[in-house]
């Protein structure tokens, strides 16, 4: 038992929001890094690639070693890491060095994230009607949180990168990560005695699963580089799912398995992951096309984007702290269902941009997109992570995250190349360069739309009307 849950809850919302900060704040820093370490235009975007690729291929390793070797000291043992490659990543001199420290980065985040997921799984619990209202919640700010940080990065990226230079962006995370180590000691529930490796650890499995997922992943953030129908793509394509179909056959044969299989069986946790897999497809594009079109077409500084995001990531906070006054009345089908509609609507209505006053065709689609959004996140988590008895906390918070990351970049890989296509088509036809950018992301939000109108199917269909408890599963 928890004897400070409020400030446990602190704790590791603060860690969400570093974790979800560092995302977007080095993505700010990025041209001045690349300039000073000398990164070619090419090499550059491997800043990002190295985080993600380790993100995405440890996540689901994280969560399962979360409730192998005990939630707490992993979530320590990352926070460490993620201190120590942050520190690396100030001090980086080559492009080498800056490369290697963001990939430290996405390891200790992978570890990270899911850990602290289900610690909150494990002090807020979801037994009675009680216990699911405190757990919803508990969601609901931790969703906030999540929403908040993203557009912050944007912001504070900006801001400490002029006043300070883009070493400063690394800097700041070192010491928020070592006061949470101290405090995690102090206030997070100790782990369980029978917390460790002594029943053995299928190893293959690890391999298999993160060799595919992070293979997966890089396929996909390659993939408007080399080309979707190209030989490249499509060889290390069919490597990466060949890789996970392999682990799954692993995983129904083995004693120990990283991923017990029977976890699939829980009909609301495929949907949720679905649905969270699905959601992210939609806004992390919108987020991205809306962010260039300001930059772009409307000519905003970096600082002046970010705060153009702002009102989208006001509404995610608004939603996600309220939504749980009214999941309880909806239920999480229609109230999930809602928030995609809200998705569709906005960034559909964001497709119309066209070089027009801000507040007519940017301000609204963020309201609906940002409300949305964190409507569909709370619901998403909630049931996710519902069905999972304390032993499966991790794995399920795992497999959840592994969805959000797998459905983002598959997302953003398609409707970059859809955008990059009707751009090129627009500007072979005669258009001016900055219409032709224009069309590309309208045509991108359109896909946007669709991805969420695809996540609305897949609430109603596979989400249950009430929130079900670990003891129903």
């Amino acid at each position: 038992m928890v004897q400070r849950p409020g400030a446990a809850l602190a704790l590791l919302v603060a860690v969400q929001f570093m974790l979800v900060l560092d995302s977007t704040i080095v993505a700010v820093a990025m041209p001045s890094l690349g300039a000073e370490l000398g990164f070619s235009q090419g090499d550059l975007s491997w800043v990002t690639n190295a985080y993600l690729l380790l993100f995405g291929g440890f996540l689901m390793l994280g969560g399962r070693l979360a409730d192998l070797v005990g939630r707490r000291k992993l979530f320590v043992a990352s926070l460490v890491l993620f201190a120590a490659a942050s520190l690396l990543g100030a001090l980086a001199g080559t492009p080498a060095v800056m490369i290697a420290a963001r990939a430290l980065q996405g390891l200790a985040s992978a570890f990270a994230a899911p850990a602290a997921l289900s610690l909150l799984m494990t002090i807020f619990p979801n037994g009675t009607p009680e216990e699911q209202k405190q757990r919803n919640k508990v969601m609901g700010i931790y969703g906030a949180v999540s929403g908040a940080g993203g557009a912050a990065g944007m912001i504070l990226g900006g801001l400490l990168t002029d006043w300070f230079g883009w070493a400063s962006v690394f800097y700041v995370n070192v010491p928020i990560a070592l006061v949470a180590v101290v405090l995690a000691a102090k206030l997070l529930p100790a782990d369980r005695d029978n917390a460790g490796l002594s029943g053995g650890f299928d190893l293959v499995g690890a391999v298999l699963s993160t060799g595919g997922l992070a293979l997966l992943v890089y396929v996909l953030v390659e993939a408007e580089k080399y080309g979707w129908t190209s030989g490249r793509t499509l060889g290390l394509g069919a490597l990466a799912l060949g890789l996970l179909g392999l682990f799954l056959v692993v995983e129904a044969k083995s004693r120990q398995p990283l991923v017990p299989l029977g976890i699939f069986r829980k009909k609301t946790l495929r949907g949720a992951n679905l649905v969270g897999g699905l959601t992210p497809m939609a806004v992390i594009p919108a987020i991205f096309f809306l962010t260039l079109y300001t930059q772009m077409v409307r000519g905003f500084s970096p600082l002046e984007s970010g705060l153009a995001l702002v009102p989208l990531a006001l509404c995610v906070v608004i939603a996600a702290t309220n939504i749980g006054h009214v999941l309880p009345r909806l239920g999480l089908r229609w109230t999930a269902a809602l928030g995609t509609l809200l998705v569709a609507a906005g960034t559909l209505w964001a497709a119309q941009i066209d070089q027009g006053a801000f507040f007519v065709e940017q301000f609204g689609p963020e309201i609906l997109t940002g409300l949305g959004g964190g409507t569909v996140w709370v619901c998403a988590t909630v049931a996710a992570t519902a069905e999972a008895s304390e032993e499966e906390a991790g794995l399920a918070s795992g497999l959840f995250n592994t969805a959000n990351q797998v459905g983002a970049a598959l997302g953003l890989a398609i409707l970059v190349t859809v955008a990059g296509s009707t751009t090129s088509n627009a500007i072979a036809d005669g258009t001016a360069v900055p219409a032709a950018l224009t069309e590309g992301y309208q045509t991108a939000l359109i896909g946007s739309a669709c991805f969420a109108v695809l996540a609305t199917l897949a609430a109603l269909a596979l989400l249950p009307g009430r929130t079900p408890t670990s003891s129903e599963s």
